[in-house]
């Protein structure tokens, strides 16, 4: 939910000044060259929110493509498109179904949904939202922030020790509701791993493990192939990308806030994204998702 504080109000003030000037008219008159393609990725938007940025893209002339065209123009098998967007959204949160699949179907754009499988089998709410509310009743000392960077075995121990102590609702969709939403028609899904950790903090066999598992579990509950992959927090190394190859994914995505280029989309495990943020005015969205905001 939008919130009017200090930073919001004057990121707001700065963005409608960029818009003024003329910024966003230069993104659109690049992306039509061909440029660069869009990557924009979201969390857990209103549909309010997700809607004003499909709509704004389809009145600016933008393509919304599937990941199975983005791999194409990686692999040299299309040309790279002009005025083209790729959606996707991270973690697999229950909200997704009021908001991202009416939405995309509604507007038939294609998008991909990356979701750990642990969140969603388990009904756990998401470790960090542990943590937070542990935080606040003084459960653990522990931050997310300091949480995403310790070996993977200390964060889960301190997530089990928290949870077993505070009860919170699902957040991530069942199982039943990740198939329904494969099967309606434009929305995928792909692979966030299986607990959610920095893969960076992971040791070789951990990381082997959230990543091969959870493509595994996805291709049981769907029947059908997963071959897309979303590092949590956008972090990995050259191990990771290895991981990928070994286990049959054939793209990936990180955090970088970057547009992708003809140059960079040939490193098809590192597919930039520019992130749409929940809590934060639709005029500074525009200028985040255009990558106005990132590239100032």
């Amino acid at each position: 939910m939008m919130q009017w504080n200090k930073r919001n109000i004057a990121a707001f003030l700065l963005c409608t000044w960029y818009i003024l000037s003329g910024k966003l008219r230069k993104v659109k008159k690049r992306a039509a060259r061909g440029e660069f393609i869009l990557s924009v990725y979201f969390h857990y938007p209103s549909r309010a929110l997700f809607e004003y940025c499909v709509r704004w893209f389809t009145k600016n002339g933008f393509r919304v493509i599937g990941l199975d065209e983005l791999e194409a123009v990686a692999r040299g098998e299309k040309p790279f498109p002009t005025s083209a967007v790729v959606l996707t959204a991270d973690d697999g949160w229950r909200s997704n179904l009021d908001s991202i699949v009416p939405v995309a179907n509604a507007y038939k754009v294609p998008v991909t949904i990356f979701a750990s499988t642990r969140p969603i089998e388990t009904g756990e709410a998401y470790w960090w939202s542990y943590i937070a509310a542990g935080g606040e009743k003084g459960l653990t000392k522990q931050s997310v922030s300091a949480l995403k960077h310790v070996p993977n075995a200390e964060r889960l121990a301190e997530v089990s020790k928290v949870r077993a102590g505070l009860e919170l609702p699902r957040e991530a969709m069942t199982i039943e509701e990740l198939q329904q939403t494969s099967r309606s028609g434009y929305v995928h899904i792909g692979s966030h791993t299986v607990t959610h950790p920095m893969l960076t903090a992971c040791d070789d066999d951990t990381a082997s493990y959230e990543i091969s598992e959870s493509g595994k579990i996805l291709r049981n509950w769907l029947s059908k192939e997963v071959p897309y992959f979303a590092y949590p927090n956008g972090a990995f190394t050259e191990r990771d990308i290895r991981l990928l190859k070994a286990h049959g994914y054939r793209m990936a995505f990180s955090t970088e806030q970057t547009y992708v280029t003809p140059d960079n989309i040939k490193n098809i495990y590192a597919i930039p994204r520019f992130d749409v943020l929940e809590t934060v005015s639709f005029t500074e969205n525009l200028c985040r998702m255009t990558g106005v905001w990132f590239n100032r």
